[in-house]
């Protein structure tokens, strides 16, 4: 037990671990948003300009930029990133100073991190079958999203924010020491779509 601030040895390892998975994520996530922003706005000043993650016909920031799904809102995607990711790195930061935020924040954000995981999917349905590009910074983005969500969600679960009935919480519990498996899943059902989506490229890498 951490008697300066009530919590015991595993409180304090999960509390740790998504401030840091929250802080790393939201790091990266920011620097994916950052890049793709710039690139955008020179290539809009400078039709000539060569987009720094345009590789091959595959992988192609570029060709993403010019569809319709790279504004889903109206404007650039990457500007959800540059106002949502802060607010990750934020958080995971007040999990590491081991502040304790108020139960309706973590909800809150718990929510974003839903909606951020169900556009990531979205994203990525569009990548794989709609528009036949991958965009290697949005890929980086997918990367930060699902552990985002996940750890958060297992760190909710935890604490109590996620209310669980406590006739559950004994199971609830166990399945969470297992919980990488879940991040596993996730990223497993990502890879295997972008796989088979891609199979015919990824077999001349071979």
């Amino acid at each position: 037990m951490d008697e300066a601030f009530g919590e015991t040895a595993g409180e304090h390892k999960g509390r740790v671990s998504t401030g840091l998975v929250l802080l790393l994520g939201g790091l990266v996530g920011l620097a994916a948003a950052f890049d793709l922003t710039y690139e955008r706005i020179a290539s809009l000043i400078d039709p000539g300009h060569v987009i720094s993650c345009d590789f091959n016909p595959v992988l192609s920031c570029g060709t993403v930029m010019a569809t319709d799904q790279a504004s889903a809102f109206g404007f650039p995607n990457p500007v959800i990133g540059l106002v949502a990711f802060p607010f990750v790195v934020f958080t995971g930061v007040l999990l590491l100073s081991r502040a304790e935020p108020p139960r309706w924040i973590m909800l809150v954000f718990n929510l974003g991190t839903l909606a951020g995981l169900a556009f990531v999917a979205w994203l990525i349905f569009q990548s794989v079958y709609e528009i036949g590009v991958l965009c290697p910074w949005c890929m980086a983005v997918w990367a930060a999203v699902l552990p985002i969500f996940w750890f958060t969600t297992v760190y909710n679960l935890r604490s109590g924010a996620l209310p669980v009935g406590e006739d559950w919480r004994g199971p609830v519990d166990e399945l969470l020491r297992y919980h990488w498996i879940g991040l596993a899943v996730l990223y497993g059902a990502v890879v295997a779509v972008v796989a088979t989506g891609f199979w015919d490229y990824w077999s001349t890498l071979i």
